[in-house]
This record gives C-alpha cells, sequence and structure tokens, in this order.
C-alpha cells in the first residue's frame, strides 16, 4: 500500500507483530509493539507459536503494510523465507517484511537477499526501530 493509501487511512500504519515457530520468549516483541503503538502505529500482535501461513493469512485479513517478526530460536533464515514466499504466493508482497531477534550479523544480508527490508539485531533501541517505521512506512511519530 502506498504512503498516500495510508495516509487516506487516518494516516495509521498498521503492524502485524509476529513471533514465528518454537521460539516461547516475547518480551521483545511486546516491547517494539508497545513502543510503536505509543508512536501512533496500528500494532497487531498474533501471539507465540504462529506459523508462517498464520502470520500471513493474519496480516492479509487484517490489511496490515508490515509485518514484524521476532525469532530467537535460529530458525530466522526459514521463517523469514517462508514468510516471503507466502506473501509472494498470495500476491502480496506491498506487505513490508521487517523483524529482529538473536540474528548473527553475518546472516542479516541473505535475510534482505530474500526480501527483508530491515533487521534489527539485538541492542536495536525501540527508538531506532520506531525511526526505521516512520522512514520507510510513512508513519508520523510522536514526539
Amino acid at each position: 500500500m502506498s504512503a498516500d493509501a495510508r495516509a487516506g487511512r487516518a494516516g495509521r500504519v498498521r503492524i502485524v507483530m509476529a513471533k514465528p515457530g518454537l521460539d516461547g520468549h516475547d518480551r521483545g516483541a511486546k516491547v517494539v509493539a508497545r513502543a510503536l503503538r505509543d508512536a501512533g502505529v496500528e500494532v497487531i500482535y498474533t501471539g507465540l507459536h504462529q506459523t508462517p501461513e498464520q502470520i500471513v493469512a493474519t496480516a492479509i485479513q487484517e490489511d496490515a503494510d508490515a509485518i514484524g517478526l521476532s525469532v530467537l530460536s535460529g530458525a530466522h533464515m526459514t521463517l523469514f523465507a517462508r514468510v516471503l514466499d507466502l506473501l509472494r504466493e498470495r500476491d502480496a508482497l506491498d506487505i513490508v517484511v521487517f523483524g529482529g531477534g538473536i540474528i548473527p550479523a553475518a546472516d542479516v544480508s541473505g535475510l534482505k537477499a530474500l526480501g527483508v527490508a530491515e533487521v534489527f539485531t539485538p541492542g536495536a533501541s525501540t527508538q531506532v526501530i520506531v525511526a526505521w517505521v516512520q522512514a520507510n512506512l510513512g508513519v508520523s511519530v510522536r514526539p
């Protein structure tokens, strides 16, 4: 969805925040979701143990502008790739995919080559993530 189309929807960007796979730790995802909400973004948090199929279905159903994935299990290459494949199959590549978690720096370029827009590694601040969303998804972030 274009920035103009998003602006027509009361200026709010919708992001599906998801925890794919078997990882049971979601504190980081919840912290990022809260920071984005505080900045005026509409966040739909899917909860733990979501399959890529569930995540993509939710993003399409919710008319999301983006999917934020949090992966701590080490399965990031497989899970991100599957989400992008499903978006491609559903003709929904206009949904931006970004994410973070315990992702080795050596894997970041591979994820970006798959089509992941941005990867936030351990230590990334919520301010950096919010600023990236503002710059790349066209949302006005509250001061």
